[in-house]
Parts: structure tokens; C-alpha cells; sequence
């Protein structure tokens, strides 16, 4: 089960460059259940995603490099590149920062993950956070896949 908010950023966190970071390909087989490939640095991975916004089902299988680029050519709408930020906040969490490349630049999105609603629920976003889009589905990786989506920031 994966329970997330996600947030849109206007302005970068100072300093956001210094934290680990992973270059992401990732496209979709299919968006409706969501099923998607991604290779993250030398890491490859097939992804299915049940229905909802802020909690749904996921599952993630291994795959390997060959089965990644055998899957690549058979996603629909363009590949979403993007640089990965992981930044730790407070004593539990970790905000992934999304900075997306290509067709979908600048648009820059953080997501946070939590073990339970009710911590999502409590989730004091920081200070360079803006809008909280975890239920507008424009802003899912899914939708943001598909050739010509505009997004509005």
C-alpha cells in the first residue's frame, strides 16, 4: 500500500543539490490501472499502481536491463526523465524531489510517503512547500505521460 501527499514547488530549497540524488526514465504501459517501467541510475523495475489518489495499492518486480528496454518502445505517451532529490525532514520522513526534465521541464513536484492516512492527515508541510495537488490526477506521473498533457504551474 502506498500512502503519499504530493506538492508542487515554486521555489527550490536552498542547498537541495548537496542531497542524494537519482536520474529517473520512467513510461507507462498502461495508466488506467497504472503499470509502468522505470530505471532508476542502473536499477530497473516494473510497477503496478491500483486506483485512488492519496492511498492505493502498489507493487513493484525486479526487472532487468534487457527486460527494461524489450518493455521501452511499448510505452504509450513520452518517457518522463526527471532528477530525484531524497531530502530527510524531521526525524521520519523523506521528501522526494522531483525535477522534471525534457518536455515537462520546469515542472518540479515533492512527494512524501507515510505509513499511515492518519500521519498523512497530520503532515505539516515546510516552509518552501506550495500547493498540495495529491488529489488533482493531472499531476500523477500517469497523466503527465501522455503526449501533449499541458500542465499549469
Amino acid at each position: 500500500m502506498e500512502i503519499e501527499r504530493k506538492y508542487l514547488i515554486h521555489n527550490l530549497p536552498d542547498q537541495y543539490k548537496t542531497y542524494p540524488c537519482k536520474e529517473i526514465e520512467q513510461g507507462y504501459l498502461c495508466t488506467s490501472p497504472v503499470v509502468r517501467i522505470r530505471k532508476s541510475d542502473d536499477e530497473y523495475s516494473l510497477t503496478y499502481k491500483g486506483f485512488g489518489l492519496m492511498i492505493r495499492e502498489e507493487y513493484n518486480l525486479p526487472l532487468t536491463k534487457e527486460a527494461y528496454e524489450h518493455l521501452r518502445p511499448k510505452t504509450d505517451g513520452i518517457l518522463i526523465r526527471k532528477m530525484r532529490y531524497y531530502i530527510p525532514y524531521g526525524s521520519q520522513y523523506v521528501i522526494e524531489l522531483d525535477l522534471f526534465l525534457d518536455a515537462l521541464a520546469p515542472l518540479v513536484l515533492a512527494e512524501v510517503e507515510f505509513p499511515t492516512k492518519e500521519e498523512a492527515d497530520r503532515f505539516v508541510a515546510p516552509d518552501w512547500f506550495g500547493e498540495d495537488v495529491t488529489f488533482e490526477t493531472k499531476y500523477h506521473n500517469s497523466t503527465l505521460s501522455r503526449k501533449n498533457q499541458a500542465v499549469s504551474q
